[in-house]
C-alpha cells in the first residue's frame, strides 16, 4: 500500500457556490506583510544579512555583517510605505489583513496602534522573516508558539489567521496542531476556501497568492512598472469577475508589501485598481478573517469516510461488489498509490479500472461471467445483488411484458450460447427500448469485439455505482 498525499483534485469540476455576502461576485482580499524589523540580521540574532525581497538585484546575504542597505530598504517600508498604503486604504474604506511578523511587530508599536485604529486584521507571519524549511520539527513548534505569545503580548490579542510564508514541509501541519487559528493561508492552490482534517481538528486553509503580489517586483521574472503589476491586477479580476457573474464565485487574494509597493512609482497602478474595482456593486472586500467566518459558516466541514484512508477489510467491504462478485479487484486496488484523487467517483473508479485491465483473459472472463442475464431468471426469483436490481428496475426491467421478458430470455439465451458470457450493458445510461435495440446490434459481433465491450459495460457500471456511493 502506497499513499499518495497531495491534493491535486480540490473542489473539482464543480466547485461549491461561497454565497458571498450581498450575493458578491468576487471576494477581492488584500494582504499587507508587515516584515521590517524581523528579516535577517546579526542585529537580530542572526547569522547573515537579510537577500530577500528588496530592490538590490542579486542581493547575497553577508556572513557576520550587517548590510547598510538592505537595512535602510526595509526601514523604508516601515518609515514610508506603510503610511502610504495606510492612507490608501483607509481613504479608499478597505480592510486590511496584516501578516505581521512578531518581531517586527515588536519594533514598530505606532504602525500597530494605526493598524487597530483603522480596524485591520493583524494575522501572525511568524517570529521571525526567515527560512524554515530546514528548521527541526521540534525548533518549528517552539518559533510557532513564541510567535503567538509574543504577537499576543504586542498586540493586545492573539492571532486568528497564520502565514509562515518561507515554511517548512511541516508548517501547516504544526500550526494546525496548535489548535487555536481560525485559518492558516501557507497554500497557493485553489481560488476558494477549503478544509483538512489533522488528527481531531478540522482546519480551514485560506489559500494566498505569490503571483497577484508585488513581490515579483524583486524577483524575475517580474513586475518592472507600477502598470506591470497593475495590468496583471486588473486582467486576473476581470477573470474572476466573469466566472462570478456565470455562477463560480472565488476569491482573489492581493499580496502587498512596505517597502515595495509603498514606493511612490509603483502605488499609483494600486490605486488605479482599487478606483477600477470600486466602480463594481458587487464585490466583497473582506479581511481574512471575514472570509474565515463566513465559509465556516456556510460551509462547514463535514467528516465521511475516505476511500484512501480505509484499512483493507473496510475497503473491499465498501467497495468489493462495485465490480459484480469480485472482491479481488477492490483488494488489488486498495494496493495502488490511492489519494484524495480517490475519495472521488471518478478516481476511485479509475483505480478499480486499472487493476480490471490489468488482469488476466480468464479473470476478466470470470468477472463478465459473475453478471446476470437482463430480466433473466435471477431476478425474476429476486436473487440479485442489491445494485444490480436497483438498475435493472430504474430501467424498468422488472416491469416487461409477457413479449418482452419472451423477447429478451432468447436473447439472453442466444448472446451467451455465441460468446460465452451474459450480455453486459450500463442500464442506467439507456430506456427499456434502447438497451433492447443494443442487444439485438450488439449480439451479431465477434465474440472479440463483444469481449472488449463488455469490458467497457463492467467499468461504465462501477463508474455509476461509484457515483451513487460517494
Amino acid at each position: 500500500m502506497t499513499r499518495y498525499p497531495r491534493n491535486m483534485i480540490g473542489h473539482g469540476p464543480t466547485p461549491p457556490n461561497p454565497q458571498w455576502p450581498g450575493g458578491a461576485k468576487i471576494a477581492v482580499q488584500f494582504v499587507l506583510n508587515y516584515e521590517e524589523g524581523g528579516e535577517n540580521s546579526i542585529l537580530h540574532g542572526d547569522g547573515a544579512s537579510e537577500a530577500f525581497l528588496s530592490d538590490i538585484a542579486g542581493a547575497q546575504p553577508w556572513p557576520g555583517q550587517r548590510h547598510w542597505n538592505m537595512e535602510s530598504i526595509y526601514d523604508y517600508g516601515a518609515r514610508a510605505g506603510f503610511w502610504r498604503l495606510h492612507r490608501l486604504f483607509t481613504e479608499s474604506g478597505i480592510p486590511l489583513t496584516i501578516y505581521g511578523v512578531a518581531t517586527a511587530l515588536a519594533r514598530s508599536p505606532e504602525q500597530v496602534e494605526a493598524m487597530k485604529d483603522a480596524g485591520w486584521e493583524i494575522a501572525s507571519h511568524g517570529l521571525k522573516w526567515v527560512e524554515h524549511k530546514d528548521m527541526p520539527e521540534e525548533e518549528e513548534r517552539a518559533s510557532i508558539a513564541e510567535a503567538i505569545r509574543l504577537h499576543t503580548e504586542v498586540v493586545g490579542a492573539r492571532p486568528r489567521g497564520w502565514y509562515t510564508g518561507r515554511c517548512s514541509a511541516n508548517t501547516v501541519r504544526l500550526v494546525a496542531e496548535e489548535g487555536g487559528f481560525d485559518y492558516i493561508s501557507d497554500t497557493y492552490d485553489d481560488d476558494l476556501p477549503y478544509w483538512i482534517e489533522v488528527d481531531a481538528r478540522d482546519q480551514l486553509i485560506i489559500p494566498y497568492t505569490l503571483e497577484a503580489n508585488d513581490m515579483r517586483f524583486a524577483t524575475a521574472p517580474g513586475w518592472v512598472t507600477g502598470e506591470d503589476f497593475g495590468s496583471y491586477l486588473r486582467a486576473a479580476f476581470d477573470t474572476l469577475y466573469h466566472e462570478g457573474v456565470q455562477g463560480r464565485p472565488a476569491m482573489m487574494s492581493i499580496g502587498l508589501h512596505n517597502r515595495l509597493v509603498g514606493r511612490p512609482g509603483k502605488i499609483a497602478a494600486l490605486k488605479k485598481f482599487i478606483d477600477y474595482i470600486s466602480t463594481f456593486d458587487d464585490v466583497w472586500t473582506p479581511r481574512r478573517v471575514e472570509i474565515a467566518e463566513h465559509w465556516a459558516h456556510t460551509h462547514p466541514h463535514q467528516r465521511r469516510e475516505r476511500p484512501s484512508q480505509m484499512e483493507k477489510p473496510r475497503f473491499i467491504e465498501a467497495f468489493g461488489s462495485i465490480i459484480e462478485h469480485s472482491p479481488w479487484v477492490a483488494e488489488r486496488a486498495w494496493g495502488l498509490e490511492l489519494g484524495p484523487a480517490h475519495d472521488r467517483p471518478a478516481g476511485l473508479a479509475n483505480a478499480l479500472a486499472r487493476v480490471f485491465r490489468n488482469a488476466s483473459a480468464e479473470e476478466r472472463l470470470g468477472v463478465l461471467r459473475a453478471h446476470p442475464d437482463l430480466a433473466g431468471k435471477l431476478a425474476a426469483a429476486k436473487r440479485l445483488t442489491a445494485e444490480s436490481s436497483a438498475e435493472q428496475q430504474s430501467a424498468g426491467l422488472d416491469a416487461l411484458t409477457d413479449d418482452e421478458r419472451a423477447r429478451f430470455t432468447a436473447l439472453n439465451d442466444a448472446y451467451v450460447e455465441k460468446h460465452g458470457f451474459p450480455f453486459i450493458i450500463a442500464v442506467r445510461d439507456h430506456d427499456k427500448a434502447g438497451i433492447l435495440a443494443a442487444f439485438e446490434r450488439r449480439i451479431n459481433n465477434d465474440t472479440e469485439t463483444e469481449f472488449d465491450e463488455a469490458c467497457r459495460q463492467v467499468e461504465r457500471i462501477a463508474r455509476l455505482r461509484l457515483e451513487d456511493m460517494l
